[in-house]
């Protein structure tokens, strides 16, 4: 996915999204290795509730793939424990 898609797939319905997301994106993605950017790209098409939920570490995903780059993104924009 191009930058300029990405950067519109990580804007989200929700502003907290957004101020955890687009930084992110601006700060740590490029970092990531191949495997994480596609985790992150399959991350994008959950749900916002969800979403939220992960990132303030109300639950976590189920799935060990998305579980990864949650922790990543926890761990890289202030949203550690």
């Amino acid at each position: 996915m191009d930058r300029n898609r990405l950067f519109w797939a990580s804007r989200r319905g929700m502003l907290e999204l957004d101020l955890v997301l687009l930084p992110f994106l601006d700060n740590v993605y490029e970092t990531l290795s191949e495997e994480d950017k596609q985790r992150y790209i399959r991350l994008l098409d959950e749900q916002d509730q969800d979403l939220f939920a992960w990132f303030l570490r109300r639950e976590d995903p189920e799935d060990p793939e998305l579980l990864k780059i949650v922790q990543i993104i926890r761990d890289n924009t202030g949203l550690q424990d």
